[in-house]
């Protein structure tokens, strides 16, 4: 009798144990999130940085943290920003893309990169849509009242371009008195932000946003703005690309790049910053930015 006793044992153990289990609900991921994300279109899609599928299969790995998607690290970008992120065929490549796929590799995860409008990454972590926001994206003190960021991985510069006749020769010229240019910017980056406090609240000119880099340098080409304030990088691909104009060689400021994240899931977090501490620190992420952008 003693065998049949212990198979019941065993049974009700089993039953036990299976009744304590996590709901989907509680474990921070459902089938719905995976259904979504499958079926949004061309704006979900598998980077071509994308690191090889883990063989951990959950969004709830050894160290705590839960993702959007089960077994993904999900990033929102905007890929018209090169060269930290951009089209290249139907993949998202760039340094942004690499890094993620850097992070990626170490936590056990494989990257999916979400491709969106640069003004909607912020809210796409906030609601859980997207893990971590990697877009080129400044650490100012209005986006650190709605996302955490991680430590800084590279500098940016915003930049001044202009036709090459224009009468603006220095950054000094958007701010000189009687001064009433129209600038051109990118929709929410810092770009928008900075000349919107220093010139267009302060009576010096006017601002018009466009969705991306490139329209703004459009407008300009065609003389519907004087001049576009963007990152340096964009701005020098953007110049090679469109005849007839050039970059001011006076800055206009100098800023700190980091990834954004939800305030909410701070073991995601600790993580993340963690992996990004150690690709800092072992040369890995100044080798795929040396990648990108020659040394000066």
């Amino acid at each position: 009798m003693k065998k049949p006793i212990a198979l019941l044992l065993a049974l009700a153990m089993t039953v036990s144990l299976a009744a304590c289990g996590s709901t989907p609900e509680e474990s921070g991921t459902s089938s719905d999130s995976n259904a979504t994300s499958q079926e949004s279109g061309s704006e979900n899609q598998e980077s071509d940085a994308s690191t090889p599928d883990s063989d951990s299969g959950d969004a709830d790995n050894q160290d705590g943290f839960t993702t959007a998607v089960e077994g993904k690290l999900t990033m929102a970008t905007n890929a018209a920003f090169p060269p930290y992120e951009y089209m290249e065929g139907s993949n998202i490549v760039g340094i942004d893309a690499e890094i993620a796929a850097a992070i990626a590799g170490k936590l056990g995860l494989e990257l999916q990169i979400d491709d969106m409008e640069f003004d909607s990454i912020t809210e796409a972590i906030k609601s859980g849509k997207a893990d971590v926001g990697l877009a080129g994206m400044t650490v100012t003190p209005d986006r650190q009242e709605e996302v955490n960021f991680t430590v800084s991985y590279a500098t940016g510069v915003q930049v001044v371009i202009v036709t090459e006749d224009s009468a603006i020769t220095s950054v000094d010229d958007l701010f000189a008195e009687g001064a009433s240019h129209v600038i051109g910017v990118q929709r929410n980056t810092t770009g928008d932000i900075y000349t919107t406090d220093d010139i267009e609240k302060k009576g010096l000119g006017s601002i018009d946003r466009y969705s991306k880099g490139a329209d703004a340098v459009q407008a300009l080409k065609t003389g519907k703005v004087d001049c576009v304030v963007i990152d340096n990088e964009p701005a020098k691909s953007f110049v090679a690309e469109v005849e007839g104009l050039k970059i001011l060689e006076t800055e206009y400021i100098t800023e700190d790049y980091a990834a954004a994240m939800s305030k909410d899931n701070t073991a995601l977090y600790e993580a993340v910053n963690t992996a990004l501490e150690e690709l800092l620190a072992d040369g890995t992420i100044q080798s795929i930015i040396d990648k990108y952008i020659a040394a000066e």
